[in-house]
């Protein structure tokens, strides 16, 4: 039985990050050919191998800094020479604060990583994508799907991550308006929004003094419904959700991953 994106051709960046590596597993398992990018090459070999060995599929690789614009231009360049379309994108890189902190102890210096890589990096990856998908719909009536990996902080304050759930905003705000800007061109453009996850973005944060201050899982989920970490797993499957073919009205929403945290 063919898998639900057999033959498609997927991109995902932060590929070797919690979310990346789980989605580059999942869309393999579902007959994708990938084409993955992430910061540390080491790492990004490791998964790429993988991926290929346990499912057989196609694999592309290329490291870099998405907040450099000329990686998501060779990264479409790429998927169009080794694959001759790019179907969906899963634009998941990304970088959180050091530490929890009001927003004056924000160096500045970290507050422009941050947005350079959260927000432009972002910015950079539609910019190239959408132009080919927008081809490929005028060409042969079948553009693709993009999910971009905003967060909860995406939609609400986020205290003590001030600059984060700025950049996280702004994805939001991208993604909305470029949805309806292709909404009539084949582009569907959501945005997945998790919670805390059980990834080293998240676990990174625990148990460590900065500052003076300790931050434990337990006060991390405290004001979670469900009282707990979401799982990589659980998150992926809403990127595969919102990206999938099957799913075809869906587009320009913040799809919320968060153990009920929006749910009020």
């Amino acid at each position: 039985m063919a898998g639900l994106f057999e033959g498609a051709t997927v991109l995902i960046t932060g590929a070797s990050g919690g979310f990346g590596s789980g989605a580059a597993r999942r869309y393999a398992s579902e007959g994708a050919r990938l084409v993955l990018s992430d910061y540390d090459e080491g790492r990004l070999e490791a998964i790429a191998g993988e991926v290929s060995d346990a499912c057989g599929c196609e694999v592309a690789m290329l490291a870099g800094d998405v907040a450099e614009e000329s990686l998501s231009e060779k990264l479409v360049a790429l998927a169009v020479e080794r694959f001759g379309r790019l179907d969906v994108a899963v634009n998941n890189a990304g970088i959180a604060q050091d530490a929890f902190e009001k927003l004056p102890k924000t160096s500045s210096r970290e507050a422009r990583r941050i947005l350079d890589v959260d927000l432009l990096g972002m910015f950079f990856a539609l910019k190239h994508q959408l132009p080919v998908m927008e081809r490929q719909f005028r060409s042969g009536g079948k553009g693709g799907s993009i999910v971009n990996v905003a967060s909860v902080a995406g939609v609400t304050g986020a205290s003590g991550l001030a600059v984060y759930a700025a950049a996280k905003h702004g994805v939001v705000g991208l993604t909305r308006s470029t949805a309806q800007e292709y909404a009539r061109l084949g582009i569907r453009i959501n945005a997945v929004c998790p919670s805390f996850a059980r990834t080293p973005m998240a676990t990174d944060m625990l148990n460590v003094e900065v500052r003076g201050r300790v931050v434990t899982e337990e006060q991390l989920v405290r004001g979670i419904p469900m009282g707990r970490l979401a799982e990589v797993e659980e998150v992926v499957e809403a990127f595969v959700f919102a990206s999938s073919p099957k799913n075809s009205f869906m587009t320009g929403q913040t799809i919320h991953v968060d153990g009920g945290l929006t749910g009020y």
